[in-house]
């Protein structure tokens, strides 16, 4: 029997926490009747909440206090039709609120619009959890492009383009899972450009199959040898399983049913298939933003992975769809698809533009472009009238005019009732737009009690992440609007979208990535400039922004505010005249994508003869493209190029194969110039393999393309380097960083130099080294938020380069494993571990259940709290108690000196006090329920070894 730690002669701090006690008297979950809330005076519910904080002493614990005033500090301006001669400013306008629009046709007047017409031959489980997700029917253009010849049928291979909004993803969905459904057998993969997506379309689908059974006549059917002790009995349900850099996954076909993917991970799982000899079992390939083929950086990689699926000559369906597709009939031609193209939206989309505090309508490009053109010429008659005007406003924030338009048209949208989406050109304009747009935003009092408990909790869910509650955040989420950017963590981003999606919050304040990134619809979107950085946005950038407007089943019309300023009138003008860019192939030599290709084809054993290259080349989107003799001048020159290179050579027979070097490369999803460069790192490393510290390896792990890490802060990589100890400076010297260079950079303050190809790899060793000091920081139990201070970067780009990290490792071990270095892949293993667990090598097992991380997992452990059995066995109140000394270190550093035998108690208000213990409380009975399922999966796997 275990004796408690107090009987032993001492307190723990988990005992010292559990002895602490919290009187609240709650309001929240409690429902207060109409009457309640209307009878409610002033002095009850006129407080806002304003931007001065309360510290609690010792916690680093801030709270927003209760302001006595009820008014907001900023009085957003008035906007009044162009028109009135008065000076009185309109009332709340409707903006055309309530238009008489022609309702799109139902299930009443065509039946093909409904799911479970039998034409689509759709389980009515399936058809149901369609129902529940609000598709109680299909648009008339849906039916047309699913009642293509043998479409259904899953024998013909479609392209269709539909505007953003207008349902293009449904169509791609119903075949999917109709394929998947019908044939047991068979898998699908669904590629997606972003992990936002990736995750956001996991969490739909699985929805939509909950409880959907595929057709599956035996038990067996359809899937391979299992172990005895295989926890997924059912296996007619229809797993989706999601594939991204950082995710978990290791399934393999027999494991799922719809893969979702970025495009690398379906790339990857295709070529795996290929050797394998499984790719028999996929049925059908989904390519949503297929614009993406015309991507500089990644674009080559789904076009070859649909070549491939081409020149396989297999029964694989392949599905392309995107919004902004100018070229259709070239990419169906390329696919050997039908192809469809419509221009139906749901809810249309009245258009405007504002400058000069005044408001132009433009309800086509046509009149939008006229009206730019006429306000940016020297003739000051304008033939096209303003529709409203914005008074000029008496505060000195609001001075500018595109500022203040975007702050009147965003508060104008919440006091009518709707929400706005504002892009912005970047990161720290979003977090300024989102506090100057709050302090507009309508008191307290005008808002009801539910909204404002709802803002409540959403609070004390940011507050309870690692991370904690973001300052900006804590000011402008109690007035209903928060920013949303790369800079946030994925947890931080989830939690705003979710409050926004519910109404919790009236404005988002986002970056134009955001137009790709995520699907919020807003019943108006307001564009603060039409510039990414000093760039113009592109013409499919901004039809994507602008097509955000408008939210079905919730808006009769949607609306676009483009804000700028009278010098980009031209510039804006010639955005909306432009047409989209046609969508081209990146094969060709400049984007180097031709020499991935080729060396993929001949590692899977696609193509190993001069013929079946032949062959493989006309099934590129590039031959459609070039003329026949430049093509075949070009495959002739990347041929003798990856011979040159060693990465294939030709047999006795004439045939091409792939060198040891060459197959390595394949599997580890490098490029051919990254896998040589890395080939060559690890060669050098082998020589002198620094293994009496932790940076050399460190820096193996950091990605070789460095366009997407931090830039480098030349004086904190100098205190970084000087922190190294002996260890660590030989890995400086091994792996070229010299210590002078990185003084006199940070002396200089110039940027890296890249002109050469010689000073491009420079560049690459120093940005990786940089870099590494924040993978080693990650992986010894430094919280994200604290590396973040340390770098100067965003605390949402540390989780991104640890996610990163993870797919580049997992090629890594994988390259070693091919090219025969077992050690070092086995050493690599180890590390991408404690990569994703974020603590060093005692903490893995117990940072195996969720939540417990990084330094959650070290406060647990010192607690007493050290295998997954303790805190499995773990009461809700000791976990509660480990997890308040998370959050609070400095209570944990006083119970540790022992400067405090009875802390303070924290000093909070009692409402906000409930939300936060009882997010806390919830957050520690699944560390217990995680706990649970890996202590019974152990002993499975104890019973099964010992039989």
């Amino acid at each position: 029997m275990e004796i408690p730690n107090n009987a032993k002669g001492f307190l723990t701090s988990i005992d010292i926490v559990r002895k602490q006690t919290f009187k609240t008297t709650a309001i929240a979950g409690n429902k207060r009747s109409h009457a309640q809330i209307t009878n409610l005076n002033a002095a009850e519910h006129g407080s806002i909440l304003s931007d001065r904080t309360n510290t609690c002493s010792g916690y680093g614990f801030h709270r927003p206090t209760v302001s006595s005033s009820g008014k907001p500090r900023l009085q957003a301006s008035g906007i009044r039709p162009a028109s009135s001669t008065g000076g009185q400013v309109d009332a709340i306008s409707e903006y055309s609120q309530r238009k008489a629009l022609a309702s799109t046709p139902g299930p009443a007047e065509n039946p093909l619009l409904s799911l479970s017409h039998p034409r689509y031959g759709l389980p009515d489980a399936l058809v149901r959890n369609f129902a529940a997700a609000g598709i109680n029917a299909i648009y008339p253009w849906q039916s047309a492009c699913l009642s293509g010849r043998n479409i259904l049928q899953g024998t013909k291979n479609l392209v269709y383009t539909a505007p953003t909004g207008g349902g293009k993803s449904l169509v791609a969905d119903v075949l999917m899972l109709k394929k998947v459904i019908e044939n047991p057998t068979k898998k699908a993969i669904l590629v997606l450009p972003y992990v936002a997506l990736v995750q956001e379309k996991l969490k739909w689908l699985r929805r939509i199959v909950d409880g959907v059974q595929k057709n599956v006549d035996s038990p067996s059917q359809g899937v391979g040898q299992r172990g005895k002790w295989d926890k997924r009995v059912d296996h007619s349900e229809v797993r989706v399983v999601g594939f991204f850099g950082g995710s978990k996954a290791r399934a393999t076909w027999t494991d799922l049913d719809i893969a979702v993917c970025t495009i690398e991970k379906a790339n990857s799982l295709v070529n795996a298939a290929i050797e394998e000899g499984t790719i028999g079992d996929l049925g059908v390939v989904v390519m949503d933003e297929l614009h993406m083929i015309d991507d500089d950086h990644r674009g080559y990689i789904l076009e070859l992975m649909a070549t491939k699926l081409l020149s396989l000559q297999q029964d694989i369906q392949i599905i392309g769809l995107s919004a902004t597709l100018s070229n259709i009939e070239l990419l169906a031609k390329w696919l050997d698809a039908k192809y469809y193209e419509s221009r139906y939206r749901p809810v249309p989309i009245e258009e405007h533009i504002a400058f000069d505090n005044t408001i132009y309508p433009a309800s086509t490009s046509s009149a939008f472009i006229k009206t730019t053109s006429q306000l940016n010429s020297k003739d000051n008659r304008i033939s096209v009238p303003p529709s409203r005007l914005i008074l000029s406003s008496e505060h000195k924030e609001l001075q500018k005019p595109v500022l203040n338009a975007v702050v009147s048209l965003a508060i104008e949208t919440v006091r009518t009732g709707y929400g706005a989406l504002v892009f912005c050109s970047g990161r720290q304009g979003c977090q300024m737009d989102a506090l100057l747009i709050s302090e507009a935003m309508p008191a307290a009092n005008e808002v009801s009690a539910d909204i404002l408990d709802r803002r409540q909790q959403m609070m004390a869910e940011l507050r309870s992440l690692s991370v904690g509650l973001d300052p900006v955040l804590e000011k402008s989420i109690p007035r209903g609007v928060a920013f949303h950017h790369a800079g946030l963590t994925s947890e931080e981003r989830n939690i705003v979208a979710e409050a926004y999606s519910q109404g919790t919050l009236k404005v988002i304040v986002a970056t134009c990535s955001l137009a790709a990134g995520i699907n919020l619809p807003a019943r108006r979107v307001i564009l603060h400039g039409a510039r990414m950085g000093r760039d113009l946005v592109g013409p499919a950038m901004l039809r994507q922004m602008r097509g955000r407007a408008g939210r079905k089943g919730k808006d009769e019309v949607g609306e676009s505010y483009l804000c700028c300023d009278k010098a980009d009138l031209e510039a804006v003008a010639e955005l909306l005249e432009a047409e989209l860019p046609a969508v081209k192939s990146c094969l060709t030599p400049d984007k180097r994508g031709l020499k991935r290709a080729l060396l993929e084809v001949i590692a899977t054993r696609l193509a190993v003869h001069a013929d079946a290259v032949d062959d493989y080349i006309k099934r590129t989107l590039l031959y459609h493209t070039l003329s026949g003799d430049d093509l075949q001048a070009m495959v002739k020159s990347t041929i003798a190029d990856l011979l040159t290179n060693n990465l294939v050579s030709i047999d006795q027979t004439g045939s091409y194969v792939a060198s040891q070097l060459g197959r390595a490369i394949v599997a580890s999803s490098l490029t051919p110039d990254d896998g040589i460069f890395v080939h060559d790192e690890i060669q050098r490393a082998l020589r002198a393999f620094v293994m009496d510290g932790e940076m050399h390896i460190f820096y193996m792990f950091t990605p070789v393309q460095t366009s997407g890490l931090a830039d480098i802060n030349w004086p904190i990589f100098r205190t970084e380097m000087e922190s190294l100890d002996e260890s660590g400076l030989r890995v400086l010297k091994y792996v070229g960083v010299n210590p002078k260079f990185v003084n006199d950079m940070g002396n200089s303050g110039r940027p890296l130099p890249t002109h050469t190809p010689s000073a491009l790899t420079t560049a690459r060793i120093y940005t990786r080294f940089y870099t590494a000091f924040q993978l080693r920081d990650l992986c010894n139990e430094i919280p994200i938020h604290t590396i973040a201070t340390r770098y100067n970067t965003p605390r949402g780009h540390i989780q991104t380069l640890a996610q990163t990290c993870h797919g580049f490792a997992a090629g890594m071990i994988k390259f070693c494993q091919i090219m025969g270095w077992g050690m070092l892949a086995a050493v690599l293993e180890h590390m991408a571990d404690r990569l994703r667990a974020g603590a060093r090598a005692d903490l893995l097992d117990l940072a195996k259940i969720s939540f417990v991380k990084s330094r959650t997992a070290r406060v647990f452990w010192e607690n007493g709290f050290g295998s997954v059995r303790k805190v499995a066995e773990a009461s809700v109140g000791e976990v509660l108690g480990v997890l308040m000394l998370v959050r609070f270190p400095a209570l944990l550093n006083l119970i540790m000196s022992g400067r405090a035998a009875q802390p303070k108690k924290l000093k909070i208000g009692p409402d906000e006090e409930d939300r936060y213990q009882r997010k806390m409380t919830l957050k520690a009975e699944i560390i217990i329920a995680s706990a649970n399922r890996l202590w019974e999966k152990e002993q499975d796997i104890e019973i099964e070894t010992e039989l």
